[in-house]
């Protein structure tokens, strides 16, 4: 009687336990729209076809006294516009703007 209760109890772990896997990599996590720090970032496709993405990126660079620069362009569902936050180069024409709205 004693080792059929412990093989009981084992079996009922196992299968609580392969269900709280099974539940748990299931969720899927949030990816923002918009993405950057002071090296540059990411803006989603979608958002990039109804807002003007130029402008967020050079005025989220200029926050960091740089300028942007656009690397790549997945346009696809899922996919997106990288760039980077560049230093002016000193003695260049180029300054980091950021416009009023």
């Amino acid at each position: 009687m004693r080792t059929l209760k412990a093989g009981f109890v084992k079996t009922a772990g196992l299968v609580a336990l392969g269900t709280l896997l099974t539940a748990a990599a299931a969720q899927a996590d949030v990816v923002p729209a918009f993405k950057g720090n002071d090296t540059g970032g990411i803006i989603s496709y979608q958002l990039a076809q109804t807002t003007d993405a130029r402008q967020l990126a050079v005025d989220h660079c200029a926050s960091y006294g740089k300028v942007a620069k656009f690397k790549a362009v997945d346009a696809r569902y899922g996919g997106y516009v990288s760039f980077a936050c560049r230093w002016v180069p000193y003695g260049s024409a180029q300054r980091p703007l950021r416009t009023l709205y």
